[in-house]
């Protein structure tokens, strides 16, 4: 089928002005927000409501068309690609918040609601989402589930699993499913579970219920300065060892501290190799005794001092510092790619050297900005995307970091995904029978492939010929 004819058929559906096919515009949805890989999609529609999005489907599934769903583009491992074509759904329209319930905490959203915009909601009943990206000014609700998103804070309050209770979503045949409910134990077989962190190869999410979670009664925010990143990522195994268990605690190494300084001007130390964004909070009464542990926890480790938020206005400083920080980065190259390893954390300051060495072995700069209380790295590789001989080196190196996080124990992501960007490797972390369970099951759902392929699994075709295209790259070097 032409172009043409695609697109007036799928007007049909949700109206001409709702459909993309000049290829100008559609270079917008050709890749998501840090992914080397690109592909251009055949058209892009934007519904507004799951009865459009079930109408698309089922008008894909008659002509044998692939369809990708995608929010606000905001993904790290290409997971929104249109790998061969096809018809990319973005949910940005799909933005509304349905209803709120403050007596049981729940709420319920379109899948392209903004992830801040739902905490801004039930912001005047002293409650939030707790899942909190750190691109949760734009990203949405549906890329959350598909991603099993994190977040600085799900150190302590958990990904978006423990917070979904209920999906609504289109199979790839077009029929609309409710899975889940408002309780707060799931009863059966776990398929809200199975869906969230799927990256949309199961079905397409067109609506949640979100457990909502209460403010904290006082909040302790620090910032703790110090000389090496071995001190800094020891102090993160003492506080947890101690049987602390931080609201948040995020590093942020010396080139990470350069780029923000520069953008915002806090005051951060520029002579210092890492700072520990670290957050307590809980009742007023437990507060001192806990801050207490910590500040003898740094300074045991050498911190060159702690500084601790006094007002609203310097703890939002901090943060806006940390979840701005790897945008911030735009500064030192003209592109960067973050990696989404897991490690133990009593691996952290190994690791970090080893990746180091990683880096420096490419030729490339390496910055550092993570979960640290729960081991989620994201060393960020900076490099410019129009050389191929750099793009190629940040592939390689990128693939080593990973290898390593796997040999310590840890895993390929921890809140990017898979996608395309990390198929290759699955064969490191899972047997091939752990991978042919996951396709059975990923067959129940979408038998042909056909909603949102060529993700995941290390033998698709797409996944095959893009490290074979990037090797070659790199063999020239």
């Amino acid at each position: 089928m032409n172009t043409a004819s695609l697109a007036r058929d799928l007007a049909a559906i949700v109206g001409a002005e709702s459909v993309i096919t000049d290829p100008v515009a559609l270079a917008t949805y050709d890749c998501d927000a840090y992914t080397i890989e690109k592909a251009m999609p055949t058209v892009v529609v934007l519904p507004q409501n799951t009865e459009q999005v079930a109408a698309i489907m089922r008008y894909a599934h008659q002509q044998a068309i692939p369809v990708i769903p995608r929010g606000a583009g905001t993904g790290l491992s290409g997971g929104a690609l249109a790998v061969n074509g096809g018809i990319v759904v973005v949910t940005s329209r799909m933005n509304r918040i349905l209803w709120v319930d403050v007596r049981n905490r729940r709420l319920r959203a379109q899948a392209g609601a903004v992830n801040l915009h739902l905490s801004r909601a039930v912001a005047h009943a002293n409650l939030h989402f707790a899942p909190d990206p750190s691109s949760q000014g734009a990203c949405t609700l549906g890329g959350n589930i598909a991603e099993n998103s994190g977040g600085p804070h799900t150190l302590k309050y958990g990904v978006t699993v423990n917070h979904i209770t209920a999906i609504q979503g289109v199979l790839p045949d077009g029929e609309v499913v409710e899975l889940g409910g408002d309780e707060d134990e799931p009863y059966g077989y776990d398929l809200v579970g199975l869906v969230v962190g799927s990256e949309g190869t199961l079905l397409f999410v067109t609506e949640a219920t979100v457990r909502l979670t209460p403010n904290p009664q006082s909040v302790r925010t620090m910032l703790a300065v110090f000389e090496t990143l071995e001190d800094a990522s020891q102090t993160v195994s003492d506080i947890i060892a101690a049987g602390i268990i931080p609201a948040a605690l995020e590093l942020m190494d010396a080139l990470t501290l350069q780029a923000v300084e520069s953008a915002f001007q806090y005051g951060f130390p520029l002579d210092a190799e890492a700072v520990l964004l670290i957050e307590l909070d809980g009742l007023e009464a437990e507060l001192p005794a806990e801050e207490a542990e910590v500040l003898a926890l740094c300074e045991r480790n050498r911190a060159r001092e702690v500084r601790r938020a006094q007002t609203p206005q310097e703890r939002a400083r901090l943060w806006n510092a940390r979840k701005k920080a790897i945008g911030a980065l735009g500064r030192l190259a003209p592109s960067c790619v973050t990696q989404d390893g897991v490690i133990p954390r009593s691996k952290l300051p190994q690791v970090l050297r080893e990746a180091s060495q990683i880096a420096r072995k490419y030729g490339l700069p390496l910055a550092n900005v993570f979960h640290a209380g729960d081991g989620n790295l994201h060393p960020v590789l900076l490099f410019d995307d129009s050389d191929p001989d750099q793009v190629a080196r940040v592939v390689e190196a990128g693939d080593e970091i990973l290898a390593l996080c796997l040999r310590e124990g840890g895993s390929l992501t921890g809140e990017h995904g898979i996608g395309v960007e990390k198929c290759a490797m699955m064969r490191q972390m899972f047997s091939q029978a752990d991978l042919e369970t996951m396709k059975r099951i990923k067959a129940v759902f979408n038998p042909q492939d056909r909603l949102n392929p060529e993700k995941l699994f290390p033998d698709t075709r797409y996944c095959y010929e893009s490290k074979r295209r990037l090797r070659q790259r790199a063999a020239s070097i």
